[in-house]
């Protein structure tokens, strides 16, 4: 499991002072950095590896300014050249909202899917849960 810290900031919220759900894609991607990483270390976006190919959102309980979240992730499935992240927003010890993305390692030259090397699997697994 990876995990991310967020500070709930005043302009993510409305004004029932609880977080737009436009804000939770935004957690869930910064979160993923460390995903990222495997694939390219420097973040070098010359040689940008991944495609987003799908994601999905749920929403559990009100998430409210002037408490932090915490974005815990999770390799939820890996294919041959896709990978599904499953994450969680928690606040107050409360799961509020839950995320799955799917990933592809992308080769845009040729513009195609390409396996995920087996090193990079090796990562990923270390970070897998069974949903």
């Amino acid at each position: 499991m990876l995990k991310e810290h967020f500070k709930v900031r005043f302009c993510e919220t409305d004004g029932l002072a609880h977080v737009s759900n436009t804000v939770l894609v935004q957690w869930f991607e910064s979160a993923r950095e460390p995903i990222f990483r495997m694939f390219t270390p420097k973040l070098d976006l010359n040689n940008w590896p991944l495609i987003l190919a799908s994601y999905k959102v749920d929403f559990l309980k009100q998430i409210f300014y002037g408490q932090d979240v915490e974005v815990r992730s999770f390799i939820s499935r890996i294919g041959n050249s896709a990978f599904d992240v499953y994450q969680e927003v928690w606040q107050n010890q409360q799961k509020c909202a839950t995320g799955l993305t799917t990933l592809v390692n992308f080769d845009y030259e040729l513009q195609k899917a390409k396996p995920i090397s087996d090193e990079i699997k090796t990562l990923l697994l270390s970070h897998q849960i069974n949903l």
